[in-house]
């Protein structure tokens, strides 16, 4: 399938690299546009990395100043010994002020990015204009870290003898339909990195089993700035119920938003639907007062 204008447009809008040292650690990201412009930061999910937004992003840049983060252990990020969302959040927040954000920004985050902003918005909502959370189930372990757990997915990476190879066997975790092929071929050659004998993936294997459990549910609970809830229609993780649990923690106060046909990783399989949706809320937040 060969790759429509619009995604063209988007990755030939090409990011500037920014690093900054969060407890010892480098802390790589992205941004595009303007730096005088509102702050949005996406935030990727578990083994995951900040070009997941990359076909995305760009488009947001007429109003915003977009900036993708690599949180440690991911991306061209560096990794620590362990890790805890606590820590994430903290990432997050250096990323914001390094890459010249001045007003509070909105974050979104998918999947254990979202569970990751979470934890932002609870321990910094004061400095945040608010949250949007994708696909992140907050009561079930998550996606990427379930997988983890079950020795399936991210343990023992396999190192390919050249870079098409190991293109060839990037999957999705959790499984699902995938995206179309000029994005996933995209995602993947962004997930590898040549080492001796051959390539492999970037993300460190030791983050689930080195990673901090964390009560999410209270976290959610206790977030005071603005949330959105945005789940795949399809991706049987944050299902009816889930949602309606998460709305009720958030005291029935947020917009939950279904999108069609959209599998977990919705922001490959429905990249403009989620821009669509994600446009909906921004211009929204951008003239109505939160109720409280």
């Amino acid at each position: 399938m060969s790759a429509p204008d619009w995604f063209i447009r988007a990755i030939e809008t090409v990011p500037r690299d920014g690093e900054v040292d969060v407890q010892g650690v480098p802390i790589h990201y992205l941004e595009w546009g303007e730096r005088d412009k509102p702050g949005i930061v996406f935030v990727h999910g578990g083994s995951a990395h900040a070009h997941w937004w990359a076909h995305l992003a760009p488009m947001f840049i007429e109003r915003y100043h977009p900036v993708a983060i690599d949180m440690s252990g991911h991306g061209d990020s560096g990794r620590r010994e362990h890790y805890a969302f606590e820590v994430w959040a903290e990432e997050i927040m250096a990323v914001c002020a390094a890459s010249g954000i001045d007003d509070p920004p909105v974050l979104v985050g998918h999947s254990m990015g979202g569970l990751i902003s979470i934890v932002t918005a609870a321990l910094h909502g004061d400095r945040l204009r608010g949250a949007i959370i994708v696909d992140s189930p907050v009561t079930e372990p998550d996606p990427e870290r379930e997988e983890a757990v079950r020795g399936r997915a991210f343990r023992n990476p396999k190192t390919y003898p050249d870079l098409e190879s190991a293109i060839e066997h990037f999957r999705l975790v959790p499984n699902q339909p995938p995206g179309p092929d000029y994005v996933m071929d995209y995602i993947a050659r962004h997930s590898l990195h040549e080492v001796d004998g051959g390539w492999t993936w970037k993300f460190d294997p030791n983050i689930f089993p080195r990673l901090k459990p964390a009560a999410i549910h209270e976290f959610l609970a206790g977030i005071e700035t603005r949330v959105a809830l945005f789940r795949g229609e399809l991706s049987g993780l944050v299902t009816p119920g889930v949602s309606d649990y998460m709305h009720t923690l958030l005291g029935r106060n947020a917009p939950v938003v279904a999108i069609p046909e959209a599998y977990h990783h919705l922001i490959l399989d429905q990249p403009l639907a989620f821009v669509s949706a994600l446009r909906a809320i921004l211009a929204d937040w951008e003239h109505s007062i939160p109720r409280r």
